[in-house]
């Protein structure tokens, strides 16, 4: 099968981490695979290294400082479809064109979408957009059943169940012998401290998890509170100023990382006390599944997806006081043993998920969405 997978930008973003694993499996079952993505601030390619099986497409898309957040996004989909328009029409286009987010499916026409989570916007701009990346596709992917069934309740539509995959490979090893090395850099450059991927946005709960960590550091002043990553299309730098504010009120030094290279990041996540994962909002929970496939204790904000995916492999708690003792517990070896969660994250093998995938593509044709969400789920699990 000729496919094009479709993303908005280079960075390591959890979609964007998802599009290049699944590009990577398909290819390693045959598939003739395009990764199309907008390369934002000059970017000529993606955050890591991809399998040169893969072939990849960074439509140039310039900075700009005199637009809105709305205007960025009208501009980011005026452009991706600009490219993807010229390819098109030409003799070698794609049988299967996946959108993987709201600007790539608004961009390239009929096309299939996966659903990571669900937004609120209130921009109208990304309003539209969010609404008509569900709507006008040929048919939908969801990563879990509970952002499937939302997308039921809101929109009357079926998506198809496909659960994310984790290279519990790699961050299985950077918790072994041979990841000792890295380990220690991070120790020695941090301390023990309890690690939150993502950056500093409202959907990630930074704030209420500085206001658990305070109540954390009652009991253990010795550990520090890491952030990894942040890049993002919004604007949340009031969200941010408010961040700092409250760190200050709180007299909290939070170590703020930004992008962590991806070669450093398992040994990041391994050394880690704890991963803390008090997203208000969340399709998977991939960065947790890499905590755990690392051995690596997670204290999870308590909702419904995150219950579907985990199980009881991880804490769960739903405010300040119940995230610092959780974290706490954590930290003293008192959560969820960690050989259960190691077992769940290798039962979630990209190579799977690409089969699923392909067996979707297959099944689809022109149809739309096709009921098969348990079904898909079910076999993905029980293999």
């Amino acid at each position: 099968m000729k496919i094009a997978q479709v993303t908005y930008s280079t960075k390591p973003r959890g979609g964007v981490v998802h599009t290049l694993a699944l590009s990577e499996a398909l290819a390693r079952r045959g598939h003739d695979v395009t990764v199309w993505t907008l390369g934002r601030g000059g970017d000529q390619a993606f955050f890591r290294r991809v399998d040169p099986a893969v072939r990849i497409r960074v439509v140039p898309f310039a900075a700009r400082d005199d637009e809105s957040v709305g205007e960025r996004i009208q501009r980011s989909i005026a452009t991706m479809r600009a490219a993807f328009d010229a390819q098109r029409d030409a003799s070698d286009a794609p049988e299967v064109v996946h959108a993987q987010d709201c600007i790539s499916a608004n961009a390239v026409g009929p096309c299939l979408r996966t659903v990571h989570h669900l937004d609120e916007f209130t921009t109208p701009e990304l309003v539209r957009c969010h609404d008509q990346a569900i709507r006008q596709p040929i048919a939908r992917l969801c990563v879990s059943a509970a952002v499937a069934a939302d997308v039921a309740a809101g929109w009357g539509l079926t998506p198809t169940v496909i659960p994310n995959g984790v290279d519990s490979a790699r961050f299985r090893a950077a918790a072994g012998p041979e990841g000792a090395a890295g380990r220690s850099v991070w120790r020695g450059r941090l301390g023990e401290y309890v690690l939150a991927l993502g950056g500093i946005e409202p959907r990630k709960g930074s704030v209420d998890l500085l206001e658990a960590f305070a109540l954390v550091q009652r009991e253990r002043p010795g550990v520090r509170l890491v952030f990894g990553g942040g890049e993002t299309l919004f604007d949340y730098r009031d969200y941010r100023a408010g961040f700092d504010r409250r760190a200050a009120e709180l007299g909290l030094d939070p170590r703020l990382l930004g992008v962590v290279d991806d070669d450093e990041l398992p040994a990041l996540v391994a050394a880690a006390g704890a991963l803390a994962f008090v997203s208000t909002k969340e399709g998977f929970g991939l960065a947790a599944m890499e905590a755990l496939a690392a051995g690596v204790p997670v204290v999870a904000r308590d909702l419904p997806v995150l219950r579907e995916v985990f199980g009881a492999t991880v804490a769960y708690a739903s405010d300040r006081e119940s995230v610092a003792g959780a974290l706490v517990a954590a930290l003293d070896g008192d959560g969820p043993p960690a050989d259960p969660g190691r077992a769940l994250a290798a039962s979630h093998d990209w190579d799977d998920v690409a089969r699923l995938h392909e067996e979707f593509y297959e099944s689809v044709g022109t149809e739309g969405d096709r009921g098969q969400a348990v079904d898909l789920a079910h076999r993905h699990l029980a293999r």
